[in-house]
């Protein structure tokens, strides 16, 4: 079932504090115009998060133009680690475009070899090349580009099958979405591509059994031979659940891929530049992929994505062959090395870490107080509050709706549930949150379940 915010103002309980202030109706009256504008001019497709039109943001905050605030539980969906409007970001951006070099093509910029530069210095090996994207759609329609490649080159035609999991989000295009593990948004796609086959992802709560012999009985159960797969993509968490794999399955994962040349693939497009505690998400699991794609968190800001992966695997196709309009703006080349010293010079990733600490204490607490959370997940400022029908696993997205819609209404921002049947409230604040703002923004949440389960009540 679809589940929209109305556009209809309704009175809310006025909220002023340090870092929260609302108007006594929601959506905020004035903004309307600009509401009904969208809904008119824009598919039906964009619609569907909470109505709060943004006028800017600082560090953890977004503000309106008519006075209100919001802690930032989003990140505008996990993009803003350093924060929103740092003056960093600002600056290169003002310069680089002052510059009047907006744009390039592919000729030679010297931005763009500062920046790949930079990041194949701070890439573990042998992720050491680096090809400049746009979208994290896009930077996962190369990989599979890339992991079909090399498995014809190991192991000829046969050797074409993407592995992925069930559940799994790595984007919108047709590659990403067959790649993807959710039957709803592959609905319009009439002819599947028999190459690309998704197992359980071993979260511990909707696949019980974690183990790789269960990954082994899957692909055997699907009549996929090991000789033929070409690479295993997977995102470093799930997206929907913010849910990490066991450290033990991840390592035995590298370890088959290395012996039957398969490529694995870490979709760290959420997951990258301090987000879960450590810089990249992968160190969690003690492991080197042979590719991983990124974007969101790499600028903070413009959108930029990239692929990192060994060079033999990156230098498959010659010159000119694989190639992006937009690869290596030299304006968001110059957000993204701003964001990339903010990470690193304010260690954000340990503040993740620390602040993740006392995020996830509180949200544990809160899900031995009330049986409609099944489960909570996440590692670092990244979380997810699975919602369920009380006594089983059926997820309830018509409760994580209305915590998401009366947070919101309480100064507390995020974007609108995701997961299976759109059952978990996912929490991702920007990198700079303190623990003032945290606490008080999780005691928000806390006040939402207690109203929203009081009025569900028989």
């Amino acid at each position: 079932m679809a589940r929209e915010f109305s556009l209809t103002p309704r009175s809310v309980a006025p909220v002023e504090t340090k870092y929260r202030r609302i108007a006594t109706a929601f959506p905020v009256p004035e903004s309307l115009p600009i509401l009904e504008a969208l809904h008119r001019t824009e598919p039906i497709a964009m619609q569907g998060q909470p109505p709060v039109v943004w006028d800017h943001g600082e560090g953890f905050r977004v503000f309106d133009k008519w006075g209100n605030a919001w802690i930032d539980w989003s990140s505008g969906v996990l993009v803003t680690n350093v924060g929103h409007g740092r003056p960093e970001i600002i600056e290169a951006i003002v310069k680089q475009a002052q510059s009047k070099l907006l744009t390039n093509y592919c000729f030679p910029s010297e931005i763009r070899a500062r920046l790949t530069t930079r990041l194949s210095e701070l890439m573990p090996e042998p992720m050491k090349k680096i090809f400049l994207l746009t979208t994290g759609s896009e930077t996962i329609e190369c990989a599979i580009k890339l992991c079909r490649a090399n498995g014809v080159k190991e192991g000829g035609r046969r050797k074409n099958v993407i592995v992925s999991f069930e559940k799994a989000f790595h984007g919108r295009t047709l590659g990403s979405q067959q790649a993807g593990g959710i039957p709803a948004l592959k609905e319009w796609i009439v002819n599947h591509d028999p190459g690309f086959v998704q197992v359980p992802f071993p979260d511990g709560f909707r696949t019980p059994d974690t183990s790789f012999d269960f990954f082994q009985k899957c692909l055997s159960d699907a009549g996929i031979h090991a000789a033929n797969v070409a690479g295993v993509i997977l995102e470093t968490y799930q997206g929907g659940s913010a849910s990490f794999a066991p450290v033990e399955y991840m390592r035995q994962m590298r370890e088959w891929c290395t012996a039957h040349k398969a490529l694995l693939v870490c979709d760290e497009v959420q997951a990258g530049f301090g987000r879960t505690g450590t810089l990249w998400g992968f160190e969690h699991y003690g492991i080197k992929p042979d590719l991983t794609t990124w974007g969101k968190g790499v600028s903070s800001s413009l959108p930029l994505a990239f692929v990192a992966g060994r060079p033999d695997v990156l230098d498959l196709f010659p010159a000119g062959s694989m190639t992006s309009t937009h690869t290596g703006n030299p304006v968001c080349c110059a957000a993204a090395l701003a964001s990339i010293d903010v990470v690193l010079k304010e260690d954000l990733a340990g503040n993740a870490q620390r602040m993740g600490a006392i995020l996830h204490e509180q949200l544990h607490a809160l899900k031995a107080q009330y049986p409609q959370i099944g489960w909570v997940d996440g590692k670092g400022l990244v979380a997810g509050v699975a919602c369920v029908k009380p006594g089983s696993l059926e997820p309830d997205g018509d409760l994580a709706f209305e915590i998401v819609r009366r947070s919101v209404e309480k100064g507390v921002l995020m974007f609108s549930p995701v997961g299976f049947a759109g059952g978990t409230v996912k929490i991702s604040p920007p990198l700079v949150i303190n623990e003032e703002a945290l606490r008080e923004s999780c005691a928000v949440l806390a006040e939402c379940f207690a109203e929203a389960t009081a009025e569900a009540r028989p």
